[in-house]
């Protein structure tokens, strides 16, 4: 596969990260109830997110809410909120970089240049993904915790969010990582054979 094919893929996959990011940060599902044990009571289920939290009755009805403050938020969700906003806008800005600088486009016509710009847009999708999977692995983390302490009354699981998160993450990632490594300066030969010139001029001369 060509570069330009090897670009149009990581576009692909730039797209889908993104798109993954975005439902991500917008969906209230990074924490659900868990009913296990005595907690069998089903007719509600609580769901938490990064701007709301939901309360979801057994007949269909939903209940959002938005967060009071900030301050309420717990330390991860609280990281999450910015590192994931940072990671939408880092993927954004380096799917238009690529665009400048892919080999299936025009816009720049300059074929040293494009390399260089395509390698920018990698390691922008490459910061992008590691900004999306940090805070999806640390709320994961607390929530197995707390799922676990024995002192926690209501016990929470992993939510589709923090699965949407993992795999929009590595795709971020994987296009960063393609463009890194096909984004080299073409080399330029001239056929192969190499040229020298003698400056010598002695072998001119003649001898008597």
């Amino acid at each position: 596969m060509g570069s330009s094919g090897v670009q149009i893929v990581c576009v692909a996959l730039s797209i889908l990260g993104l798109v993954g990011a975005i439902v991500c940060c917008t969906i209230p599902r990074w924490k659900v109830s868990s009913f296990i044990g005595s907690n069998i009571v089903t007719a509600l289920s609580n769901q938490d997110g990064l701007w709301m939290s939901c309360v979801v009755q057994s007949t269909g009805q939903q209940q959002c809410k938005s967060y009071d403050s900030i301050l309420v938020l717990p330390s991860d969700l609280q990281a999450a909120r910015a590192m994931i906003i940072i990671s939408c806008m880092v993927s954004c800005l380096s799917l238009l970089i690529l665009f400048f600088g892919a080999d299936f486009t025009i816009c720049i016509e300059n074929e040293d240049v494009k390399p260089k710009i395509t390698l920018v847009a990698g390691v922008g999708l490459l910061v992008a993904g590691l900004l999306m999977i940090i805070p999806v692995s640390w709320s994961a983390n607390n929530t197995v915790q707390n799922f676990n302490n024995p002192l926690v009354t209501q016990k929470m699981e992993l939510g589709e969010c923090i699965f949407v998160g993992w795999g929009a993450g590595a795709l971020l990632l994987l296009a960063g990582g393609l463009l890194c490594c096909f984004s080299r300066p073409k080399s330029r030969s001239s056929g192969g054979a190499a040229r020298f010139t003698n400056s010598n001029p002695a072998t001119n001369k003649a001898f008597v």
